[in-house]
């Protein structure tokens, strides 16, 4: 079964099924909701990995050496890599909630 592609930008990764995907996840409210709708959707070993990648990311941001942030997340010096890469070179989501968080954080 081929997905249909939506035109958008130069990356094919954006589909439809993306676009409801993402839809989705704005309809929710709170974390707790949010929570409960990705343990629906991911295994647990996808949400480790996603959990992990968010932690290297926020310590990336804070400029801590590649291997200190390996050891302290558990995260293989590659997903550090590569996290890193996408932080500076990727689409901007990363970015995006980073800022986005320390705001929140700062106004709490």
């Amino acid at each position: 079964m081929k997905l249909a592609m939506v035109v958008t930008g130069r990356h094919s990764w954006r589909t439809k099924d993306l676009h409801r995907l993402s839809d989705a996840i704005l309809e929710l409210e709170t974390r707790d909701e949010v929570e409960r709708f990705l343990r629906d959707l991911c295994t647990i070993a996808e949400l480790e990995a996603m959990s992990h990648r968010w932690a290297v990311a926020q310590l990336v941001d804070r400029g801590l050496p590649y291997l200190e942030i390996a050891e302290r997340t558990g995260a293989s010096t590659t997903t550090v890599t590569r996290v890193a890469h996408w932080l500076r070179h990727g689409e901007g989501g990363y970015r995006i909630a980073l800022d986005r968080t320390k705001e929140s954080a700062s106004t709490a």
